[in-house]
């Protein structure tokens, strides 16, 4: 039932607003710090400890699917409760914090990207064109390795 995923929602909800205001709490801040983000952390951890066991049955997937698709519109409209204003009054805190925190985003997309590289693909041809590219080419290896597809043809 579609109900599921959206009461698997609420509780990561609750969790993540709970553990948001623990962190406000435990940084001085009078407000929810990341409590919405850690709710779809633990909402993208929960399908996916679900999925692993074989436990996410298709009404699951249409409600979680159908908060994953709201995600955005919450989230801008809760940061349109903020008051960036007196945000950046506070000192320069707050652009160090962004700047920071920027410069974090780049640095992991550019690590995730590495990891997420599958290996290329070498064949005989490729390797052939690449020798004959940087002349590295012997007399041995002169020979044109015939293209994949006439490979077995007469």
């Amino acid at each position: 039932m579609t109900i599921f995923g959206v009461a698997l929602l609420a509780l990561c909800t609750l969790i993540g607003v709970f553990l948001g205001d623990l962190l406000g709490v435990a940084l001085g801040v009078k407000a929810n710090v990341g409590g919405v983000g850690l709710a779809m952390i633990l909402l993208i951890a929960a399908r996916s400890w679900l999925l692993a066991r074989g436990k996410l049955g298709h009404g699951v997937k249409l409600g979680v699917a159908f908060w994953s698709t709201m995600y955005i519109p919450i989230v801008v409209a809760m940061a349109a409760q903020q008051n960036v204003v007196a945000a950046v009054r506070g000192g320069p805190i707050v652009l160090i914090a962004a700047t920071v925190s920027l410069l974090l985003c780049f640095a992991c997309v550019a690590l995730l990207g590495r990891f997420g590289r599958p290996e290329p693909a070498e064949d005989a041809q490729i390797r052939h064109g690449g020798a004959v590219i940087g002349g590295d080419l012997d007399d041995d290896d002169a020979a044109p390795v015939a293209p994949p597809h006439s490979v077995g043809k007469a």
